[in-house]
């Protein structure tokens, strides 16, 4: 079954951190990303640079900023293939966010026909192959160009490209 790791924290939680440590979390991210049950993983933007879509009066409404004004934000996700939800919360539990004083909403994905699509479209012919995920981590966007700074990180300078 597959489950959605949804990873909350605040905003700037891993800058507080001395470098020596950041590095040693950020390692602790790539080697849940590279889990043979995840099947994909991203870090998301800062919640500021979020638009919300909305429907009023048959009027699509677009706001700037998250949808809702929260301490802690939803800044990655990890979808992963688990035999049941004691793998994982097995998994969930590993994410550093959790220790760093985050939450990781662990979510079932609802049966449908779109799932088994991802199930396929992140698999290769070795049964693993490189997802969108992978791709971030080299600092490459959809299209396969350079997303990152002359530094070698992602477009805020701090690598949030395929960090989670």
């Amino acid at each position: 079954m597959q489950y959605a790791l949804l990873i909350y924290a605040e905003p700037g939680y891993l800058e507080g951190l001395p470098a020596a440590e950041r590095e040693a979390v950020q390692a602790e991210y790539a080697v849940l990303a590279e889990d043979d049950r995840c099947v994909g993983a991203a870090q998301l933007r800062p919640a500021e640079t979020a638009t919300c879509v909305r429907m009023a009066g048959g009027r699509t409404l677009l706001t700037d900023g998250p949808f809702a004004d929260t301490k802690e934000v939803l800044g990655g996700f990890c979808l992963i293939e688990a035999a049941d939800l004691d793998e994982a919360l097995e998994l969930a539990e590993r994410i550093p966010a959790v220790r760093l004083g985050g939450t990781v909403e662990v979510r079932p994905l609802a049966p449908g026909p779109g799932q088994a699509g991802l199930r396929n479209a992140e698999r290769g012919s070795a049964g693993r192959g490189e997802t969108g995920a992978g791709k971030a981590r080299r600092g490459e966007d959809r299209r396969g160009e350079d997303q990152r700074g002359e530094d070698g990180h992602g477009e805020d300078g701090h690598g949030a490209v395929g960090r989670l």
